[in-house]
């Protein structure tokens, strides 16, 4: 089971509260965690990642075990940590501005 804690907004147009729990099949990477979000939250889709390309959404980041995964490559493998469950894979909105 992976751990997925969304920024609130996501989570209210999700219709959750606190974290999601998702069953991820193997090899546990960006691109899985984030399928599974998408397949079972459908109202996500395009929130996260552009519906074309499924490049991540520019004010959107993605940290795991204390690391910034959001400039990795989709398919890398995430954490041990994070494919046990014992880590949250964070989604986090980007805070830009002047």
């Amino acid at each position: 089971m992976i751990r997925v804690v969304l920024p609130a907004p996501l989570r209210q147009l999700a219709c959750v509260d606190g974290e999601l729990a998702l069953d991820v099949p193997a090899p546990v990477t960006q691109r899985t965690v984030l399928d599974a979000v998408e397949a079972r939250y459908p109202m996500l889709k395009g929130t996260l990642r552009d519906h074309v390309t499924q490049r991540r959404r520019s004010l959107v980041r993605f940290f795991a075990c204390e690391e910034d995964l959001s400039h990795e490559e989709p398919d890398a493998p995430l954490p041990e940590a994070v494919a046990a469950g014992k880590e949250p894979y964070l989604v986090v909105g980007a805070i830009a501005g002047g």
